[in-house]
């Protein structure tokens, strides 16, 4: 049987699909209803945070939760090049100014020493992503925030259920934004939430996500009328969406435990193969859940073509924000960052998900070690 094995694929069950079509069948809430809040109080008992508001993407949470810090006009945000522009545009968004700052090599997050020599009289906040699922250097870059009074938002998009000792990632920082996407750990399709202990910054959200409209009951069953207190967007994630979430979480654990045992033959049956291949080991204590599979390769490009003739479908995750054409094309950006730029030169991200088979395994590492032959 030939092999075709696909850079991801979305583990569903029945419970999915009935659990979307309760919400469809009721003929009501389709748009918001108790499903939402349901899946958000599902989501701050698992990250280990008092409050969770979810959105209708992980960019639009991006967006809110910097509005709600207060970050604006003149501020200037720390972020890494290594990362999906989602993270760097955000900054963008409410009007401040992206500073990137290098990756290290462990983890491939933002570089605490770099960071610090990156912050001046404007730095308001830290942005940091956790790589593929990796915990980036956080501890180190919390205690940098508390030492220089800076706002510490994690980007856990990929990271949802990673962790070091007993700590969550998203529980580190003072806000964190997580991503439901359809290649992420749990997905909705789209989706996203931010997660915070503030209750101040948790009622922000609520605002920024639904017209700046304060809800005191369900707008669409309510004869009363709402009064609109601040500026707001159309960011609401559906009931039906949430329905799915909901679903979706009841696996999670299952599904995170999947990809790191897959991850771990992966990388065994790699090595068997190949010495010209080195994977990732995430620091000692670090809870890696492999959103993505990236590897450090040589001759990384004609390995991703040789990939592909041999139908397993790989991609770069991710080429640097700062040489994109709008950083630095238009917005004039030259930035001195060798690690970022060493390591989006050679990583590769191969398949992975939870039901990737030991046999697809076996034939990704065959025919890596083929090409390298």
């Amino acid at each position: 049987m030939a092999h075709k094995i696909p850079l991801f694929k979305i583990l569903w069950d029945e419970e999915d699909v009935e659990s979307v079509g309760r919400e469809i069948k009721s003929g009501m809430n389709w748009a918001v209803g108790p499903r939402v809040e349901e899946f958000e109080k599902l989501i701050a008992d698992y990250i280990g945070t008092k409050h969770a508001a979810v959105f209708n993407s992980g960019t639009s949470a991006l967006h809110s939760v910097l509005m709600a810090h207060g970050i604006g006009k003149a501020d200037e945000i720390i972020v890494p090049s290594f990362t999906f522009i989602a993270t760097a545009n955000s900054p963008l968004f409410v009007g401040a100014k992206p500073v990137f700052a290098d990756i290290e090599g462990e983890t491939l997050g933002l570089d605490p020493e770099s960071v610090e020599k990156n912050i001046t009289g404007k730095t308001k906040a830290i942005l940091p992503i956790h790589y593929g699922g990796c915990p980036c250097k956080i501890e180190e870059l919390r205690k940098i925030a508390d030492d220089h009074d800076l706002i510490l938002i994690e980007d856990a998009a990929e990271a949802f259920g990673a962790g070091i000792g007993n700590k969550n990632v998203g529980t580190f920082g003072d806000s964190a934004v997580l991503s439901f996407c359809q290649n992420k750990i749990i997905t909705t399709g789209e989706g996203g939430a931010v997660v915070t202990d503030s209750k101040e910054l948790y009622e922000k959200l609520l605002l920024l996500r639904s017209h700046g409209r304060l809800e005191t009951a369900d707008y669409f069953t309510s004869a009363g009328l709402f009064d609109y207190i601040d500026i707001g967007y159309n960011f609401r994630m559906s009931n039906i969406t949430a329905a799915l979430g909901i679903s979706q979480m009841s696996k999670v654990d299952d599904v995170i435990n999947m990809r790191r045992s897959n991850s771990e033959y992966l990388t065994r049956r790699i090595l068997e193969e190949t010495d010209q291949l080195t994977p990732l080991h995430p620091p000692e204590g670090y809870k890696h859940v492999y959103q993505l599979y990236t590897i450090i390769a040589e001759q990384r490009d004609e390995l991703i073509s040789y990939l592909k003739e041999n139908n397993i479908i790989s991609k770069i995750y991710f080429d640097p924000v700062h040489l994109s054409h709008f950083y630095k094309e238009k917005l004039g950006y030259n930035c001195d960052l060798p690690v970022t730029e060493d390591m989006a030169r050679r990583t590769i991200t191969l398949p992975m998900y939870p039901s990737l088979s030991q046999d697809d395994m076996d034939f990704m590492a065959e025919t890596i070690g083929k090409f390298y032959r």
